[in-house]
This record gives structure tokens, C-alpha cells and sequence, in this order.
């Protein structure tokens, strides 16, 4: 049995907190340590969730089925019942924001990738909103999203971001998929793969081509006097703040950059930059909508090729093997995509890449279809 991953997936990674914990003021240190502690318990209680027994899978749905809660500040999960697909009336904005994003993150993935939900068996989306006070984070984990208020001026509320929904929940479709741990290159693997996946989603709500797209994730996130544009870049991984609070966004584009230590789980938040660098450049390459080619490759890979420690290097072969089995051997995407790897410091060798098994296709879309017979491609 495979093991999965039971570090906290949350959005603000703890160089940032720590961060502001160094040089923020009373007010900001008080703020930082609680958000801090409760993710830790919010840690613990994943760790032990996900080594329980997993239950039955819920049956086959034919939809969307999304529920948000609200805990009123307190630390009480899941909270009380506001939003539900058959009650899909509130005021709050939060609870909006989380019910729509919830909805568009699982019609991505059913209309690109015929995946019914998180755990491709129907499984609900939950959501819990307002959750204690001034909480700067939002978190999969392991069974549920949790969404803080953020403190109104280093952080926004954190509802606020489509792409930032679609990258918390991707670590659930990791999670029943590849299992990657989080830690190290593994864990760094698994931040890209949420990135890449919740910049698509984002992309997929606005209409939007891989050209078209600002390649930032969590743009509205940081509060009005933070100076940054969002918490990760993928365009320009390193650029995306540089505050006195926050700290200079670590992030490396290039092999050359690799951080290496304990802190931050391994750099799973900071070395996260060069795949998804490797991503933008192959996306733009190829140009069009990321989910067309790209994203298929990324999901095909996730689903089938990878393994709990796989590290950059496996990915990257991974996906250039994919792309010659989707695209054909030594074509453009294939090609397009190594050279991307290329140019973050993970070449592929040309001998790996005619690994691809011709013929494997149709097989992965007729199981999809016997599976999801009710979802079409978009």
C-alpha cells in the first residue's frame, strides 16, 4: 500500500511566517504564532486522518457536490452548514468565493480530465470559512479545505484567489493519486503539481491562453502595503515579492539555485520554482490553453507515472516520455518540453526519450469514459 503524504499543504509557506514573525511588530507576532500553532494542529490532525484506515469511497455522483461550513471564528471543524449545492444561498462573500471556486476546480477537472472530484469517486467538496481569528492561511487537510480571514493588511481573505482553491485542492487529487511525500524534491513535486494545476484552473475561469495568463498564483492574496504582486510567480520564480515584513520571495528558476536544508520541509515551497518554471515554458512554447497539452501530459503523469519519492529528474523524464506516447516521438510537443527541463538544469537524455509506448492511449480514455460516462470533454 502506498504511502501519502501527511506534512500540512497550506498556501503560506512558514518562511514567510517566520518572516514576519522576525520583523513584524507585536500586533504581527501575535497574528504569525497562532496562524503557526493551529496549522500544526491542523498538521497533526491530517498526519492522523490520513494513516487511519481509509473509509469506504461514497458512491459515484453525478455532480458537483459541494458543501461550505462556517466556524464562526472559532477552531471547530467543519462548522455550520451555509452553502450546499441544494442551498446554494448567502450573503457572505467568503462562503460565495469558496462554493464558486470549489465548483469551478471540480468542473475543471471532470470537462479536461473526466476526474469525478478529488478523489475521482465522487467524493464531496468541503469547505469551512472564517476560521479563528485572523488565521493567515488556507489548508487542505486531508478531507477538507479550510480558509482563514486572513489579519486585513499583510494578508487579504483567502477565498479570494480561484488559483490559490485550485492549488489547496490539487494536493487532494495528489494525494489519491501519486502520493507524493511532503518533503524534499517529492514534496517540492508536489507544490508544482498544485501550482500548475491551480494556475490552469484559474486560465479555465478567465478563458484565457497559456500567453494570455499573468502566471501568478494567489494575485489579491497580499494586503494593500505588502510590495509584491502574488505569493509565487512561475513566469519568474524569485520575483514575485520583496517586502521588509514578508522577506524576498526565495524561490530559484534554475537547477543551479537549489536550496538545500531542512527549513520549509526540504524547500517544498521554494524549490518548487524550477519545475514550475519548466511548466511556464513549455506551456507558452506551445501556446493555446495550458490543459490542452501540457496539463494532459501533467495529469497523465500524476495518474500513472510517479511514485511517493520520485524527485525532479523522475518527473521530468516522466513527462517527456508522456508527451512522445501522447504526441508522438521526437514531435514538437515532445521536444518543446524536454528543452523546457533543459533550460531549468534537468536535461533528458535523448535515449529516454523514445521510451514512449505508442498505442496507450485509447485504453487510459475508454477507462475514463466506463468510469465518468456522464462527463464529456469540453
Amino acid at each position: 500500500m502506498r504511502k501519502v503524504p501527511h506534512s500540512t499543504c497550506s498556501v503560506i509557506p512558514r518562511h514567510i511566517l517566520r518572516s514576519l514573525a522576525e520583523h513584524g511588530d507585536d500586533d504581527v507576532r501575535e497574528t504569525v504564532a497562532s496562524t503557526l500553532f493551529h496549522s500544526q494542529l491542523i498538521t497533526a490532525g491530517r498526519a492522523a486522518a490520513l494513516m487511519a484506515r481509509a473509509p469506504a469511497p461514497p458512491p459515484l455522483c453525478n455532480g458537483r457536490n459541494r458543501r461550505v461550513y462556517d466556524a464562526g471564528h472559532l477552531r471547530l471543524l467543519p462548522g455550520k452548514l451555509v452553502m450546499a449545492d441544494h442551498r446554494a444561498v448567502s450573503g457572505d462573500v467568503e462562503a460565495i468565493e469558496a462554493f464558486a471556486g470549489s465548483g469551478a476546480v471540480f468542473d475543471f477537472f471532470a470537462r479536461t480530465f473526466f476526474r469525478n472530484s478529488i478523489d475521482g469517486k465522487g467524493m464531496p467538496i468541503i469547505s469551512t470559512i472564517h476560521y479563528g481569528q485572523k488565521f493567515d492561511n488556507a489548508m487542505w487537510d486531508g478531507k477538507q479545505m479550510i480558509y482563514g480571514d486572513g489579519d486585513g493588511e499583510l494578508f487579504n481573505r483567502f477565498t479570494i484567489a480561484p488559483d490559490v482553491i485550485g492549488h489547496e485542492l490539487t494536493h487532494g487529487v495528489t494525494q489519491y493519486t501519486a502520493a507524493l511525500l511532503y518533503h524534499d524534491q517529492s514534496g517540492a513535486l508536489n507544490e508544482h503539481i498544485s501550482d500548475a494545476f491551480g494556475i490552469m484552473v484559474k486560465q479555465y475561469i478567465l478563458g484565457i491562453t497559456a500567453p494570455q495568463s499573468d502566471w501568478l498564483i494567489g494575485v489579491g492574496l497580499l494586503g494593500p502595503n505588502v510590495r509584491g504582486k502574488a505569493i509565487r510567480s512561475m513566469k519568474a520564480p524569485g520575483t514575485a515579492y520583496d517586502d521588509p515584513l514578508l522577506g524576498k520571495d526565495p524561490q530559484p528558476a534554475h537547477m543551479r539555485g537549489y536550496v538545500t536544508g531542512s527549513d520549509d520541509d526540504g524547500g517544498v515551497h521554494i524549490n518548487s520554482g524550477i519545475p514550475n518554471r519548466a511548466f511556464y515554458l513549455s506551456a507558452t512554447a506551445l501556446g493555446g490553453f495550458t490543459w490542452i497539452k501540457v496539463g494532459r501530459i501533467w495529469y497523465r503523469v500524476v495518474m500513472e507515472k510517479l511514485w511517493p519519492t520520485a524527485g525532479f529528474q523522475d518527473f521530468a523524464v516522466a513527462t517527456v516520455v508522456m508527451a512522445g506516447a501522447l504526441y508522438g516521438v521526437g514531435g514538437q510537443v515532445q521536444t518543446t518540453i524536454a528543452d523546457a527541463w533543459s533550460a531549468v538544469g534537468l536535461p533528458v537524455p535523448p535515449s529516454l526519450m523514445k521510451q514512449a509506448v505508442a498505442g496507450e492511449i485509447r485504453p487510459f480514455r475508454r477507462r475514463l469514459r466506463r468510469e465518468l460516462p456522464e462527463v464529456k470533454a469540453a
